[in-house]
């Protein structure tokens, strides 16, 4: 099976339109031989990125430990402004555990390198939406750009959600954004497309949409409402909601975690067969907006 791969935005890098989420990596419990397995057959699968950050637990430390000897052959993502390990003293004017200053930037960058077992990340990105005020005010970019200029990162984005988002992507300062988005989750299609126009490589979070109660129950009921189990023709819903997902033509890829080999076989399964049809893909938009 071969992945589909696209140029991930002005990076000008070719990545797998599935990716690779390590958030399910978080816990120092899990087996280590277990986890290694995993992540080296994660790249055998053809897969080309992975994301992570400091917030996910022990993510970082077991990736690195797993497959830093197969560095050349993954794009690492991983974030900053998260709290360092050990936690970091309260910052004043900060309510928020995210700090996005100078020093707490790069004493991240420098923690997470050191877990990842790594002299540089692909791609540092901002997390938790920051808006373009702190962005200001704390000089991320210049502080970013030193980072570049160093050697310890090749290329810079944010993960970012409405409205915040709609602030960063005139600046063209970021060269990817990560957001989320599925069928049953569009808020964010119009400026995915738009980020893409503007040349950002885009990671899609939560691609296979999140079940559950409460507003996950409301949103797997727009799948029966929109007539989704009919077109998917007897594909189960989170299959044929990751083939609408990688359909969007401004995505880059599609980042879907898990700790369980058979689920990731699965998903890479669905993913190698493509993109939705042309005329399949448009109906599911026509029935979704006609929802509403």
């Amino acid at each position: 099976m071969t992945l589909p791969t696209a140029t991930f935005g002005r990076t000008g890098v070719t990545v797998s339109k599935l990716g690779y989420g390590a958030m399910d990596l978080r816990s120092r419990r899990l087996d280590p031989l277990a986890v290694d397995r995993l992540l080296n057959t994660v790249l055998d699968a053809g897969i080309t990125i992975i994301d992570t950050a400091p917030d996910y637990g022990a993510s970082e430390e077991h990736i690195g430990r797993a497959i830093a000897h197969r560095r050349d052959e993954y794009f690492l993502a991983t974030k900053c402004g998260c709290p360092l390990d050990p936690p970091s003293a309260p910052v004043e004017g900060y309510a928020n555990p995210h700090v996005f200053n100078r020093e707490h930037i790069i004493a991240g960058v420098d923690q997470s390198l050191r877990k990842l077992q790594t002299d540089h990340l692909d791609l540092l990105q901002l997390h938790m939406s920051p808006p373009l005020s702190t962005i200001r005010a704390d000089d991320v970019l210049a502080t970013l750009g030193d980072l570049k200029t160093a050697g310890k990162v090749r290329f810079t984005g944010s993960s970012s959600v409405l409205p915040d988002i709609e602030d960063l992507i005139p600046l063209g300062a970021f060269d990817t954004f990560q957001v989320p988005y599925s069928a049953l989750e569009r808020e964010h299609e119009q400026v995915i497309a738009a980020a893409a126009r503007d040349g950002a490589g885009i990671i899609i979070r939560g691609g296979v949409a999140r079940g559950g109660a409460g507003a996950g129950a409301a949103r797997w009921a727009r799948f029966e409402q929109a007539g989704l189990r009919e077109l998917a023709d007897g594909a189960p819903p989170a299959e044929f909601l990751l083939r609408y997902t990688i359909s969007h033509p401004g995505m880059s890829t599609a980042i879907v975690g898990t700790a369980d080999p058979a689920h990731l076989a699965a998903n890479v399964a669905v993913a190698a067969a493509g993109p939705l049809p042309e005329d399949l893909y448009a109906e599911v938009n026509r029935r979704l907006d006609a929802l509403g």
